[in-house]
């Protein structure tokens, strides 16, 4: 497993990735070519991937995201050590939190 601040990537071998995923929008790369894994809503930082790949995310902000590097990647953020990653599928969790009343998605 992975960790980048409030961002777990977890390895997941082919055969576990869901099929639905196949047939989910690919997620669109921003404006300095980086798949966005999380945006930071306090500073505008993310974590991003740099590298070839694609990133899905399943319906609703808890679900999670899918991204698979054909040829490995690096996870980079402003705040934090980037990371490499090798070539294959990978689960993407947000971290989240409770608030009294409410779950909520960690601000990074």
């Amino acid at each position: 497993m992975y960790r980048q601040g409030d961002v777990l990537i977890v390895p997941v071998a082919p055969s576990a990735v869901p099929g639905a995923v196949a047939h989910l929008a690919r997620r669109p790369r921003d404006a300095r070519g980086r798949l966005v894994l999380a945006l930071g809503e306090v500073t505008g930082h993310a974590h991003a991937v740099l590298g070839p790949g694609e990133l899905v995310r399943e319906g609703g902000p808890f679900a999670p995201a899918w991204l698979h590097l054909p040829e490995g990647g690096r996870v980079v953020h402003e705040e934090h050590a980037a990371i490499t990653l090798p070539s294959g599928w990978f689960r993407v969790v947000r971290q989240r939190e409770y608030a009294p009343g409410a779950v909520r998605m960690v601000a990074d």
